[in-house]
């Protein structure tokens, strides 16, 4: 005699545990520590959360700046080095071994 084998009907928690992932509880606890995780995340580059918009406009001006410092800093060193490098370089022309044709 075959043995029957019946499913019991789901109760009213475990719908609720399988749109989770898991105990509400647990999820819940999860979601708060990654929230706050993010959110420190967010505040060292300058993301406020009472003017969400403002602070996005923020982000991308002092991504701007800081490229153009970037620019900046390396025209200063070139030009620094230029100041000894082709006067040098010209001198080495002017006054190297001739050449021969």
């Amino acid at each position: 005699m075959p043995q029957d084998v019946r499913d019991l009907p789901a109760g009213n928690h475990d719908g609720l545990y399988r749109f989770l992932g898991g105990s509400p509880l647990a999820v819940a606890f999860r979601l708060i520590l990654l929230s706050i995780l993010v959110g420190v995340v967010l505040a060292a580059i300058g993301f406020d959360p009472w003017n969400i918009l403002n602070s996005i406009r923020l982000l991308f001006q002092r991504l701007w700046d800081l490229g153009f410092d970037a620019i900046n800093w390396l025209w200063r060193y070139f030009l620094l080095g230029a100041v000894i490098v082709i006067p040098v370089w010209l001198l080495m022309r002017i006054f190297g071994a001739p050449r021969g044709r």
